[in-house]
């Protein structure tokens, strides 16, 4: 007979789920998706652009109920597609009420999926949307921490001192670039796996003030839920990893994770 898994905490305070792909998720039809997420006090999702095919849809689910939200970007696996009109697409619909950054962006030189020159072309010229906008970014770097230092590096003077490096599994030199700028480091499942102590090094150097809680989904479930399709519903999964491996209180990481949140994506002015 197979272990039953535990339920989904639910806590007092409310969550933000800062990075998930609402239209990548198969296995329940939207709607259940997000009642679900609803029942354990997730407040706000926000669902990620990665391509010029899903931009227009990231726009469409951000319609889907008043608490999610949604970023216009190109990820590195595809800046081969990235184009004078998908840049001037993403310009268009920045300024959007429910867009709230831009992202996905970044290098992914594990995979290579684009030219490395291309890649960081594509990253620089987002990162000059995100400088003209205002808004913050959604960073991507794998396999990229010397590339994606020195390409911020140049946008020192002018891009929001909001932003954050996402399912950060990069080492501490990037982490530690990122920390001294102001920003995040967004943390999800990877955290419970049992072979992330690199990941739960980072997340014990990483202030409380400056990590954010995502899923990543559908990606990256949590544990005690691997194998399943993740989706923002397991966020309370994360938070509570980081507090035991952060020594906090759960009750700190929640709430102070929650006002990260939104003094990266829904400052107020």
């Amino acid at each position: 007979m197979s272990k039953k898994r535990r339920e989904i905490p639910v806590f007092d305070h409310p969550i933000i789920e800062t990075h998930c792909h609402l239209d990548y998720l198969k296995d329940q039809p939207l709607a259940d998706i997000l009642e679900h997420s609803r029942k354990v006090n997730i407040e706000k999702v926000i669902t990620i652009a990665v391509s010029p095919d899903n931009l227009a849809a990231v726009r469409e689910l951000s319609q889907a109920a008043d608490w999610v939200y949604g970023t216009q970007g190109i990820h590195p696996h595809e800046a081969e597609s990235y184009t004078d009109a998908v840049e001037a697409e993403i310009r268009q619909h920045a300024g959007d009420s429910k867009i709230v950054a831009i992202g996905e962006i970044g290098l992914d030189y594990y995979y290579d999926n684009a030219d490395r020159e291309v890649q960081r072309e594509v990253f620089r010229r987002q990162l000059q949307i995100a400088c003209d906008t205002n808004l913050p970014v959604v960073i991507h770097s794998r396999d990229a921490d010397d590339d994606t230092i020195a390409i911020l590096k140049e946008f020192e003077n002018t891009l929001e001192r909001r932003g954050v490096i996402h399912s950060f599994t990069s080492g501490p030199g990037l982490a530690q670039y990122a920390l001294d700028q102001g920003w995040c480091l967004g943390f999800n499942g990877i955290t419970t796996f049992n072979k992330a102590e690199n990941v739960r090094d980072i997340v014990r150097m990483t202030p409380i003030e400056q990590i954010l809680l995502e899923t990543d989904a559908p990606f990256l479930t949590p544990v005690p839920y691997r194998g399943r399709e993740n989706a923002p519903f397991y966020l309370p999964f994360v938070a509570e990893k980081i507090a035991e491996v952060k020594e906090l209180p759960l009750g700190q990481v929640v709430s102070q994770t929650y006002q990260n949140s939104l003094r990266v994506f829904f400052p107020q002015p």
